[in-house]
């Protein structure tokens, strides 16, 4: 088993800084970079899941630590919401779309993972 010693050690953490490069990556591209609210709104929901990750492992409670991994959680659903949004308008197509939506998905598995992990464990900060 892996030791974590630090945020940057949480494989949901790694992934959701992935997604957020792609996301980065795809809001450069034709029509979605013009998009400025979009674009900008899409980006800050995928930065929000890598930091709250982050600020919530920083905390000094479990239930703080919980509560920002619910957010993390919720910005994972804002991310799908307006990929849908991005591929119905023609943004983005199908194969970049269902990649984002699915590592969007899979991040918020692990996140409900850790979360009932936590709860389960009265897991306590230092």
């Amino acid at each position: 088993m892996v030791k974590i010693e630090k945020f940057e050690d949480l494989q949901v953490w790694q992934k959701s800084r992935k997604l957020t490069k792609e996301v980065y990556l795809v809001t450069r591209k034709e029509k979605f970079a013009k998009d400025f609210g979009l674009a900008a709104q899409i980006q800050r929901a995928s930065v929000s899941i890598m930091s709250n990750i982050a600020e919530g492992y920083e905390r000094k409670s479990t239930i703080e630590y919980l509560r920002y991994l619910d957010i993390a959680k919720a910005s994972c659903a804002e991310v799908r919401a307006q990929l849908y949004v991005a591929y119905d308008i023609a943004y983005i197509d199908k194969q970049s779309f269902l990649n984002l939506r699915n590592q969007a998905q899979e991040i918020s598995k692990m996140l409900s993972g850790l979360i009932k992990s936590l709860k389960a464990s009265n897991f306590e900060r230092n």
